[in-house]
C-alpha cells in the first residue's frame, strides 16, 4: 500500500474543526515566553526549562547550560532531510550529519561521537539516530538542549541498532511536546519542491473543558535524487523514490482544571518506504513512539511524576546481486524498547529541591535475512534490561546554587543468537555507581557563572558485539553492514564544563562555555571497507576532547535580530596497543564549527530567515591508514514568508524554502554526499 495516498484524507481530517466550547481561534494571540525574541535577565528572568531538574525552572536557577529552540525558530529553519536533528546544528557544540532523507542522523556532541547525547521525548529516552526523522516539528512546543554531563537524572538508552547504546555524558536533547490549548486552532500546509516532492501537513489543536488534545499528520512523496558519490557502493542507477507518512496525536487531561495535576498520552506512527535507485534495493521502515505521563503537584512541597513509553523500530530492506540486478535476499531488523521512570521531588530549605527516583528499560533486538533460494536465517536475537536509582539535591543559598547527585545502574544482556550462531556466552551484566555535581553563582541578574562535572558508563551494544554480518563476510562484495566484535569492554567517562552567561544590555546575550570529556575503553565505529560498506566497533583505548563555545544573540531593532556562535574542539584517541590509532582525531568531530543566523521582518508582512552553518574537516575512522578525510564545508539556507492574510481568526501565507543556496555538494562518510541546491514553495493556513 502506498501510504502517500493517505495524505489528502489525512489533511482533510486534521483541517476539519471539531465541536468545542466557544473560543475564538486566534493565531498568535498568545506570545511565547520561550521565544528567542523574548529577553529577560541572564540569571533570573529567563526561559523556563524542565530538563535540568525535571521541574519547571528558569535557566538561571539550574547549574547546567540549557539552550532552547522555540517553535517559532523551528518554523524558520529549513529541514531539508526532514529530520528535526538538523535544527540542532545551529547550536554551539553540536555537529549534525544527516546522510540523506532516507538515512539516520550521525554527528558528534561535546567533541565525542554520536552516541554521547541522549535524546528524550518529554523526559523519556528515544533513539537519537532514527526518532528525529520520525517526529513532526509541529507536534513540539520547543526543544531543550542541556550541555555537559547528565547521567544522574537520566539513564542510558538501550538502542542496539546503528551505534548501539546511547549515553548522556556530553549532554542531552529533550523534545518537549505541545500540551495546553489556549485557543482552538487548525493549521495546514501544502508544498511542492525539487525532485517532484509533494508534501502535506496538518494539525488541529482543541479543548473540551479539562481535556486538551491535538491530532496531526505529515505526508510526502518524492522522486529523490542520487545521494552517493561517484562509484559509491550505493551504485544508484536511477532516481531513488520514497513515500513517508506520519500520524500522531496527544491528549492531556487536567484534573479539576489544575495545571499541576495532569495525565497525558502521546502516540506517533511513521511509515517510510521506497527504493535506493535499483529495482531490488527496496526498503520499508515502520517506527512507533508512545508516551504516557502523569504529573501531580501533591502540595506546595511534593511533586510526583510517573512516565512510561513504547518504541518500536521495524526496518526491512532487500539486497540484489549487483551488477546483476536480480533479487538476492530480504533482510530486516526488529527492535522494541519499553522505558519507564518514576520520581518524587521535594522542595526544602525554601527554594531547594530534592529529587529521588528510579527508571527501567527493557529492549529486544532481532535481525534476519531470507535468501531467495533458502530459508530465513536469524542473525542476532537478544534482549536487554536496565534499571537505576537516582538522587539529586539542588541547594539554593543567597546567590549560589549547589547541585550534587548520584545514580546506581544495573544492565543485563541475554543472547540467544549472535551472528547467526549460539554464542559461547549467553548473557552479560554490568553495574556501576555514577555521580554528578555542579554550581552556579548569580553575581547579578545579568551576570552568572557555572560549572559541572559527572561520570558515565556505557556498555557495548548488542549490535556492537554481534554485528549484522558474519566474520567471514569481511570484504565480500554485496555484504554491507557491521562486523561483530564479541570482545568489546564497557567504557567509562568523565564530563566537565565551566561557563559564563552575560547580558550587558537588554537586547544582547553573550555566553562562553568551556568543556572537557574523557573516555576509557572508548567504543568507536571503525570503517574497514568502502566497497562493500563495512564497519566494526572497537575499544580505542581512551578518548579525550576539550573545547570552547562562544555565542551571541542580538535583537538590533524590532524587525531585525541575529545570532552567531563558534565552537573549537580538540579531540584525540589514545591507544598504546595500536600506534595507527594513537593520537588520531575522533571520528565525526570537526575541530572548528560555527553558525550565523539573521531574521528580518520587512514591511508588508514579509519575513526572511537566513541560516549559515560552517563545519571544519572530519574523519570517518580513527585509523591513520584506513580513514578518509572530509573537507570543510558551508551551507546557506533561507526561508522566505509573505503573509497574505492575517486577522484575529485567519492566517494565510506563501513561503519559499531554499536549501544549500550555493549548491555545495560536499562529501560525507560512507560515500554519501549532500544533494546540493533544492527548493520548495507552498501555502500555509491557520484558523
Amino acid at each position: 500500500m502506498k501510504h502517500y495516498l493517505m495524505i489528502l484524507p489525512l489533511l482533510m481530517l486534521s483541517l476539519f474543526p471539531l465541536p468545542c466550547p466557544a473560543q475564538q481561534a486566534n493565531p498568535g494571540s498568545h506570545p511565547d515566553p520561550n521565544d528567542a525574541s523574548y529577553y529577560g535577565s541572564a540569571a533570573q528572568l529567563d526561559t523556563v526549562v524542565v530538563t535540568a531538574s525535571k521541574l519547571p525552572q528558569t535557566k538561571g536557577n539550574v547549574t547546567q547550560k540549557v539552550d532552547v529552540i522555540t517553535q517559532k525558530t523551528l518554523d524558520e529553519i529549513v529541514l531539508e532531510n526532514r529530520n528535526i536533528a538538523e535544527a540542532l546544528q545551529y547550536e554551539p557544540g553540536i555537529f549534525v550529519n544527516v546522510l540523506s532523507r532516507n538515512d539516520a542522523n550521525w554527528g558528534s556532541y561535546g567533541g565525542l561521537g554520536p552516541k554521547y547525547n541522549t535524546y528524550l521525548l518529554d523526559g523519556l529516552p528515544i533513539d537519537s539516530f532514527v526518532d528525529p526523522m520520525a517526529l513532526d516539528p509541529w507536534a513540539l512546543a520547543r526543544i531543550e538542549t542541556q550541555k555537559g554531563p547528565a547521567s544522574v537524572l537520566y539513564p542510558n538508552y538501550l538502542s542496539q541498532d546503528f551505534a548501539g547504546n546511547q549515553s548522556p555524558l556530553a549532554g542531552m536533547t529533550n523534545f518537549i511536546l505541545k500540551e495546553r490549548t489556549f485557543d482552538s486552532q487548525t493549521r495546514g500546509s501544502v508544498d511542492f519542491g525539487s525532485y517532484n516532492t509533494i508534501t502535506g501537513h496538518g494539525i488541529g489543536q482543541y479543548r473540551i473543558e479539562n481535556l486538551n488534545f491535538y491530532v496531526g499528520g505529515w505526508g510526502e512523496k518524492s522522486d529523490y535524487t542520487n545521494y552517493g558519490t561517484k562509484d559509491s557502493w550505493l551504485h544508484i542507477l536511477d532516481d531513488p523514490a520514497y513515500s513517508k507518512l506520519k500520524l500522531y496525536g496527544r491528549a492531556t487531561y487536567y484534573f479539576g482544571g489544575d495545571e499541576n495535576h495532569k495525565l497525558s498520552i502521546f502516540g506517533n506512527q511513521t511509515w517510510h518506504d521506497g527504493n535506493v535507485g535499483r529495482p531490488n534495493r527496496l526498503f520499508d521502515n515502520n517506527y512507533t513512539i508512545a508516551n504516557a505521563n502523569y504529573y501531580n503537584e501533591i502540595n506546595n512541597y511534593v511533586t510526583a511524576q510517573v512516565k512510561g513509553g513504547y518504541r518500536n523500530y521495524d526496518r526491512t530492506w532487500t539486497e540484489d546481486n549487483f551488477p546483476n540486478l536480480s533479487l538476492n535476499s530480504n533482510n530486516g531488523v526488529e527492535q522494541e524498547i519499553f522505558p519507564a521512570d518514576a520520581s518524587i521531588t521535594v522542595k526544602n530549605f525554601e527554594n531547594s529541591v530534592l529529587t529521588v527516583g528510579t527508571d527501567f528499560q527493557y529492549g529486544t533486538y532481532r535481525t534476519f535475512s531470507t535468501p531467495v533460494a533458502g530459508p530465513q536465517v536469524i542473525g542476532n536475537d537478544a534482549t536487554a534490561y536496565q534499571s537505576g536509582i537516582y538522587l539529586q539535591e539542588e541547594y539554593y543559598w543567597d546567590k549560589w546554587i549547589f547541585r550534587a547527585g548520584g545514580r546506581y545502574n544495573w544492565t543485563w544482556q541475554n543472547y540467544d543468537l549472535i551472528g547467526g550462531t549460539i554464542p559461547w556466552i549467553d548473557s552479560q551484566s554490568w553495574n556501576k555507581p555514577l555521580w554528578s555535581g555542579g554550581l552556579r553563582y548569580n553575581l547579578s541578574e545579568d551576570l552568572s557563572f557555572y560549572g559541572n562535572a559527572g561520570s558515565s558508563f556505557l556498555v557495548p551494544g548488542i549490535k556492537s558485539i554481534g554485528g549484522t554480518l558474519r566474520p567471514e563476510d569481511l570484504g565480500v562484495s554485496g555484504k554491507n553492514g557491521q562486523l561483530p566484535n564479541p570482545s568489546l569492554s564497557p567504557e567509562t567517562g568523565l564530563g566537565t564544563d565551566m561557563g559564563v552567561d552575560y547580558q550587558p544590555i537588554k537586547d544582547i546575550k553573550l555566553s562562553l562555555r568551556g568543556f572537557g570529556n574523557m573516555l576509557d575503553n572508548a567504543i568507536i565505529t571503525n570503517r574497514v571497507s568502502n566497497d562493500p560498506s563495512q564497519s566494526i566497533d572497537v575499544n580505542a583505548g581512551s578518548a579525550t576532547s576539550y573545547g570552547v563555545e562562544f555565542e551571541i544573540k542580538h535583537r538590533v531593532l524590532s524587525y531585525l535580530q541575529w545570532f552567531a556562535n563558534y565552537t573549537y574542539t580538540h579531540s584525540r584517541v589514545g591507544n598504546d596497543l595500536y600506534p595507527d590509532q594513537d593520537g588520531t582525531q575522533i571520528p565525526f568531530v570537526p575541530e572548528n564549527m560555527g553558525n550565523v543566523g539573521i531574521i528580518l521582518e520587512f514591511p508588508k508582512n514579509f519575513t526572511a530567515a537566513l541560516y549559515m552553518h560552517v563545519s571544519g574537516s572530519i574523519y570517518d575512522s580513527d585509523s591513520r591508514s584506513g580513514r578518509q578525510k572530509f573537507d570543510p564545508y558551508e551551507v546557506f539556507n533561507m526561508k522566505l514568508t509573505k503573509v497574505l492574510t492575517q486577522t484575529d481568526t485567519h492566517y494565510l501565507d506563501l513561503h519559499l524554502d531554499l536549501y544549500n543556496i550555493t549548491n555545495n555538494r560536499y562529501q560525507m562518510p560512507w560515500q554519501f554526499q549532500d544533494t546540493g541546491f533544492s527548493a520548495a514553495a507552498g501555502l500555509e493556513v491557520r484558523f
